[in-house]
């Protein structure tokens, strides 16, 4: 399986654009602005992608079972970390770059030393752990796991040790879904940890206070999203996220109030959604699965990541070239790379 990276600018340009490129550097052509990185060395489906604070490092996690580092200046393959057993949902990496977290099928979660590659902790679930976060400040993380026989899906906030050897497995605090039946796709840390903003199966949109278990708020169902939640990004600055949905749609929401700010259409189910920090640009991304198109032509099932003008919630570009649907977005926190699959 493979993964682009691109500038943003690399994307189909207006008359504007390209000169705006072209004044930017006297040095560098059009075509190094848009020439992609493939990152070769998955064999299944991606399914997360991650920098670190830095950008200088790449983290991805597919179905194969094996988390993978990358170097994201010319896409070397730093290294692999083995020990799951299962497809790798998600994955977050600390503040300081020296620990990733990592979200498996095998109902586990686990506690990396990034550079060595060493398993430092193993959280066990009854369940498949979806999806990870680390708070601000990494003493905290926030796990979600998917309903699995009699148990419903739930949040489950752990700390996280300074000295591995002091590690622990119980949870601070446990979360059931209203809806335990509906799987939890995704879970982020609030402002300043106080909060914590869940999405799922059941496409509400929730705020829980973090010392309580509390529900905060939810999302108004005439605004919110009709299907299913895939995807949420946050702000760089916490403000504001946005969520992509099945439901063809992406919404921009207030962080502390819920208040929808605006929504971005396109064609097809949504299944990630990324924000740059550097200019008001979204990034939606997707396509029909494989089962629901009657060809293998890649333009039936519109395998195109998408930009749209976050306040004028117009399309202005996309990126073409993948075979499949893209499952993971994330731009680099210098706003200036994207990889996608």
């Amino acid at each position: 399986m493979t993964m682009e990276c691109v500038n943003p600018e690399g994307l189909r340009l207006d008359g504007r654009q390209f000169n705006e490129i072209q004044s930017s550097s006297h040095d560098q052509t059009l075509e190094s602005w848009i020439r992609p990185i493939l990152l070769k060395g998955h064999e299944r489906p991606l399914t997360c992608l991650r920098y670190n604070r830095d950008g200088d490092l790449l983290f991805s996690c597919a179905k194969d079972h094996t988390p993978t580092l990358w170097f994201v200046d010319n896409g070397e393959r730093l290294g692999t970390y083995r020990g799951h057993n299962g497809a790798v949902w998600c994955c977050d990496v600390s503040r300081d770059s020296s620990r990733l977290i990592t979200g498996s099928a095998d109902q586990t979660a686990k506690l990396w030393d990034v550079q060595s590659g060493e398993q430092l902790f193993t959280f066990k679930f009854g369940s498949p752990a979806r999806f990870v976060d680390f708070s601000v400040g990494d003493h905290l993380a926030v796990i979600t796991t998917d309903p699995f026989m009699e148990r419903t899906s739930a949040i489950h906030v752990k700390r996280i040790a300074e000295d591995p050897q002091d590690q622990v497995g119980d949870s601070v605090l446990v979360i059931n879904n209203p809806d335990g039946k509906k799987r939890i796709n995704r879970a982020v840390w609030g402002l300043l940890n106080k909060t914590i903003v869940s999405a799922g199966e059941d496409a509400v949109i929730r705020i829980w206070d973090t010392e309580t278990g509390t529900l905060l708020k939810e999302s108004d169902e005439e605004v919110g999203h009709k299907k299913a939640i895939t995807s949420l990004c946050k702000a760089a600055d916490d403000s504001h996220f946005l969520t992509g949905s099945l439901d063809k749609t992406a919404k921009l929401w207030d962080m502390r109030t819920l208040t929808l700010i605006k929504s971005y259409t396109t064609v097809v189910p949504v299944n990630a959604v990324a924000m740059s920090p550097l200019l008001n640009h979204v990034m939606l991304g997707g396509g029909q699965d494989a089962s629901a198109v009657t060809t293998t032509d890649h333009r039936a099932g519109k395998f195109e990541a998408k930009f749209y003008d976050t306040i004028l919630e117009e399309e202005i570009g996309g990126v073409k070239g993948h075979f499949g649907p893209i499952n993971a977005l994330a731009f680099n926190p210098d706003g200036k790379r994207e990889p996608g699959r």
